[in-house]
């Protein structure tokens, strides 16, 4: 687990991991970032419990953490948890299982987003929709089977260590690049819907349009070191943002038919939104549009005006020399 300003979640997190009810050894590594928040206090009085230990991670940079996380652990499967995510009881037992019976070199499941706001709700609404994220079983679930990415991760120590860990020169879309190395390397990435876990998601415009401008701006990055990780649905957000830029722009000038593309995409969108929400309460169901055209907007933004700055082409890959180093033990998790 690596976390960063964590404090208000953390005990409630790992709460959930320490009462898993897997049969085997159970330990949880966490990683510190520079916290401002009180959350090495909070991790401090968590690991008086022996399964508990903490190691630093001085830049606070996610891969960076999980590298140092994964080093220092014991044993043979490797679960990643987020320090905002809350495990069910059953999750590691479930995983292991579909480890063992699919010979899957990582396992993940959904990333169930669950709001308490009317703006949350409508975000993890658009989140678990095809009109909001497309068909990424991760988000909107689907059959048990293999898969590009999936959500979090749990691993055999050997496959991690086969690829060198994750590349800490993404700061962003570390799985992505991480699970697309599995594959080319061989190795099966398996998606199953039996492994659900609780996220909580942007709680207002602002956050949820940083949150998917960096999405479309790493996955792009992904796209620039791993050509063969190309699909031309990654290519629709900007292909959209680019459609109706034009759109409005002639429009503007006086040419009334290209106001069609802009004038189309909210109408689609509008009653996308009204179909995907139907059951929702009137407050949320309100505000599923706008949430739908800031997530495609953002996403697509990120994309298209990415700079090669986050990660030049060329750049090496960074893994911790300790995480290279680090053997297998003979216990199961």
């Amino acid at each position: 687990m690596t976390v960063l300003n964590e404090a208000r979640h953390l005990t409630h997190c790992v709460e959930h991991v320490l009462s898993q009810d897997y049969p085997g050894q159970l330990e949880l590594v966490i990683a510190l970032g520079p916290s401002t928040d009180g959350t090495d206090r909070v991790a401090a009085k968590l690991s008086g419990d022996p399964r508990v230990r903490t190691v630093p991670n001085p830049t606070g940079a996610t891969p960076a953490g999980l590298n140092a996380a994964v080093a220092a652990a014991h044993h043979d499967v490797i679960a990643r948890v987020d320090g905002h995510a809350m495990l069910p009881v059953d999750y590691v037992r479930t995983a292991v299982d579909v480890l063992r019976h699919t010979g899957a070199d990582n396992v993940g499941g959904i990333m169930a987003a669950e709001g308490v706001t009317p703006f949350e709700r409508a975000v993890a609404r658009a989140m678990a929709s095809r009109l909001g994220v497309g068909s990424a079983p991760f988000h909107t679930g689907g059959d048990a089977g293999p898969a590009d990415t999936v959500y979090l991760g749990v691993f055999h120590r050997s496959a991690l260590q086969r690829i060198g860990g994750y590349d800490e020169s993404f700061l962003r879309a570390q799985d992505w690049e991480l699970n697309y190395r599995i594959r080319r390397t061989g190795g099966l990435v398996y998606f199953t819907p039996r492994l659900r876990v609780a996220y909580r998601p942007r709680g207002n415009v602002r956050a949820l349009a940083r949150q998917y401008r960096d999405y479309g701006r790493w996955r792009r990055v992904v796209m620039r070191e791993h050509p063969g990780s190309v699909q031309l649905r990654y290519l629709a957000p900007p292909a959209a943002v680019l459609a109706v830029a034009a759109g409005a722009v002639a429009g503007a000038v006086g040419w009334r038919r290209g106001l069609v593309v802009p004038v189309s995409y909210a109408a689609a969108n509008v009653v996308g939104s009204a179909l995907v929400g139907r059951d929702l309460p009137p407050d949320v169901r309100r505000q599923l549009p706008l949430v739908v055209a800031v997530m495609h907007a953002s996403w697509g933004y990120g994309f298209l005006t990415s700079p090669r700055s986050l990660r030049p082409d060329g750049a090496e890959s960074q893994q911790l020399p300790a995480f290279q180093a680090a053997q297998s033990s003979t216990t199961s998790s």
